[in-house]
């Protein structure tokens, strides 16, 4: 027999091997060497190129890229750890994610572009979602929200659909 408190913590497990490997997915994306040493991307010369070349295929994979870059593991934090479903504590939280990875890419000497405009449009991405799955949970489940319990993607999506006409 299955009980309550089995699931939320089976749950919780493949939330947190989830966001594991998406943290690990992260890390290959941002942290594999390119070069030798590092380079500025000033944040202003990076705006107009973004501005400037919307129309360029390379600079619209950039944008989403830095954009989706953190959308997976805020998503799954937030499912995980329902604290961080205040806007506050996630903007914090997609800041501090966006600014680290910087940070590494400038301390370790992987050829990277260290960009405060990356860390920027990693957190912004990474606030969408985690706002969007939290919208979700209230809406498809809100008597776990309000008790705290953890909620299944799946099931939330299941809801989401089945109300729907």
């Amino acid at each position: 027999m299955d009980r309550p408190g089995r699931r939320v913590n089976g749950e919780r497990s493949r939330l947190g091997a989830a966001l594991a490997a998406s943290l690990a997915g992260v890390a290959l994306l941002t942290l594999l060497p390119t070069g030798h040493g590092w380079a500025w991307g000033s944040p202003l010369a990076e705006l107009r190129w973004y501005a400037t070349g919307l129309g360029s295929a390379t600079t619209v994979l950039q944008l989403v890229g830095n954009l989706s870059l953190l959308t997976v593991p805020a998503a799954l934090a937030v499912l995980l750890l329902p604290a961080l479903g205040r806007p506050v504590r996630l903007v914090a939280g997609a800041l501090a994610a966006g600014t680290t990875i910087e940070l590494l890419q400038w301390l370790l000497p992987l050829g990277r572009v260290v960009s405060p405009l990356d860390a920027i449009l990693n957190a912004a991405g990474a606030v969408v979602a985690g706002l969007l799955v939290l919208g979700l949970h209230q809406r498809s489940a809100p008597e776990a929200h309000a008790s705290g319990a953890e909620f299944s993607v799946v099931q939330a999506l299941a809801r989401s659909s089945a109300r729907r006409p």
